[in-house]
């Protein structure tokens, strides 16, 4: 049904494999790309080495998918502190989309720090009484409509996690999507982390994959992991030109999109009935509540694609019965939208929800 809308209001836009395949094509010839092999080519590593300098960090290692990059990065923590301990906010993608893969792998115990519907701080942190071997965070975090917490106290939990020698990972999945409201330059965000995973399709627009930054030993005890799960794929250049060939134009696009975002808020204000979470963007993404259940909100969603070709998103079920939430990613179709064009469709739902 998403397929057939003539318009979309979350996320960028998608190409169809055959535009996309082109473009990869042209960019391999322009840039003389030659295949890798088990990850071992100038292209391939040179992006690594690439992201590595971006994000301050000695190496870095493309990993297939970031389902297999984040629980390998802290079984690899755990081995190294002695304990088998993680913390991570209970909306951390571990948690809630892996199906409890490090649990029935057995590769570490997680304990949930912070509350629920909030960035979790270092008062939160600890208040944990055990030996910690790793903490992740999650820069923004998604499940809460993008949320992230203040750079102040994101510096004093790296200096907490340094002093007590846990190791601190961060779920970057979205990380580039954080420096337009820190302000910062990604090393900055970036340091006194141990290691980061970022993705190559979400935001950067790739076809898959993922990458895993750290300091050489670390990247190093990586890499033979990735190879015992069946990550040695023997041909990664699909993914690392789908990503690599438009990366630096997918950066220099978030100040521009988070603008947009920020224009987007205002226009929301204009419908008192939709509420977006946070209460100000805090990156190019959130969620806007609906007071009608997602059951109601499903049926709104399939009248918007039928009679309208308009898809708003996914709606999810939110705490009260008759509440529900849909996500927007603020990407090139929001940014090459006019603002009555946006109003019109914000009538739509509005109107949709009475």
């Amino acid at each position: 049904m998403q397929q057939q809308c003539k318009i979309s209001l979350p996320g960028n836009k998608e190409y169809s494999p055959a535009k996309t395949f082109a473009q990869m094509s042209a960019w391999c010839e322009q840039n003389q790309v030659t295949h890798d092999r088990y990850g071992e080519g100038e292209l391939i590593q040179s992006f690594e080495q690439k992201l590595a300098k971006l994000l301050g960090f000695e190496a870095g290692l493309f990993v297939i998918t970031g389902t297999m990059t984040q629980p390998t990065a802290l079984q690899i923590a755990c081995e190294m502190k002695r304990s088998n301990k993680v913390a991570m906010h209970p909306s951390s993608h571990i948690q809630l989309n892996e199906n409890q893969g490090y649990q029935l792998q057995q590769r570490f115990n997680l304990l949930p720090v912070g509350k629920p519907f909030q960035p979790w701080v270092l008062e939160d942190l600890v208040k944990i009484p055990d030996t910690l071997a790793a903490v992740l965070y999650e820069l923004p975090m998604r499940e809460i409509g993008g949320q992230l917490p203040s750079f102040e106290e994101l510096s004093r939990i790296k200096a907490h996690c340094g002093q007590n020698n846990i190791h601190l990972h961060m779920d970057g999945a979205r990380l580039w999507e954080t420096a337009a409201y820190y302000q910062k330059d990604y090393a900055e965000i970036c340091k006194g982390f141990d290691s980061v995973y970022v993705s190559m399709y979400k935001g950067i627009g790739g076809l898959g994959g993922a990458m895993l930054l750290g300091d050489q030993a670390f990247i190093d005890q990586a890499a033979v992991w990735m190879h015992r799960q069946g990550g040695s794929v023997y041909h990664r250049t699909p993914y690392v030109v789908a990503a690599a060939m438009q990366f630096e134009q997918r950066l220099a696009l978030m100040p521009t999109l988070f603008g947009r975002t920020k224009q987007v808020y205002k226009i929301l204000s204009e419908f008192p009935s939709l509420t977006p979470n946070p209460v100000k963007p805090q990156a190019n993404m959130l969620h806007i509540h609906l007071p009608i259940s997602q059951d109601k909100a499903i049926v709104l969603r399939d009248k918007l694609a039928t009679e309208h070709s308009l898809w708003i998103g996914n709606p999810q079920q939110g705490m009260l019965a008759e509440q529900s939430y849909i996500e927007w990613y603020v990407g090139d179709r929001l940014l090459e939208m006019s603002d009555d064009e946006l109003r019109g469709y914000l009538q739509l739902i509005e109107q949709g929800c009475v």
